[in-house]
């Protein structure tokens, strides 16, 4: 892979056949079909790919995650975590439900070298993540607006303003991890 990366990596993560924990990846597809991202931005369907993800976050010197987080919180709260509220090493208590955690590819990253200056997490609580094949719920599927419009909010912060899309994209044009 190339070294010099992305400026600004939005990262999809999660599994969609999983109800609730697909919420990352419908963000990341939903924001696709919505904005167009300015040269620098990368949107990236990261599914659960795991360590897979180590040199995209590597390589990024902004990383903006979506993803379902277990906060304990009423389904559909939709939580941002900044600078030194993200958790980057594995021993500090995991942020996500998946089997390799987030922590763990930022723990990963940082000890490969990795550039990440600035990591944000817009997370939303999951109601359901136990059923095989279920739809994301209610209150989940609400939150996917108000996630974008943080999103879109964040990377104006950081000098990249999406543009709005007059004909929505077709959410199959962002990038999957492998052979991306």
């Amino acid at each position: 892979m190339d070294d010099s990366g992305d400026e600004v990596l939005v990262l999809g993560i999660g599994n969609p056949l999983l109800g609730d924990d697909g919420f990352g990846v419908r963000a990341v597809e939903e924001m696709e079909r919505r904005y167009a991202v300015p040269e620098g931005v990368r949107l990236l369907d990261g599914g659960t790919q795991g360590l897979y993800l180590v040199n995209d976050v590597r390589v990024a010197r902004r990383l903006l995650v979506f993803d379902a987080v277990d906060y304990g919180l009423p389904p559909g709260t939709l939580k941002v975590l900044r600078g030194d509220d993200v958790p980057r090493f594995a021993g500090a208590a995991k942020i996500d439900m998946h089997q390799t955690s987030f922590q763990d590819i930022l723990s990963a990253s940082v000890l490969l070298g990795g550039r990440t200056e600035e990591v944000v997490v817009i997370g939303v609580q999951p109601e359901a993540t136990d059923g095989f094949g279920c739809a994301i719920s209610e209150p989940v599927a609400a939150a996917v607006a108000g996630t974008i419009d943080t999103a879109i909010a964040e990377l104006a912060r950081w000098g990249y303003p999406p543009s709005p899309r007059t004909v929505a994209a077709d959410p199959a044009a962002v990038s999957w991890a492998v052979g991306a």
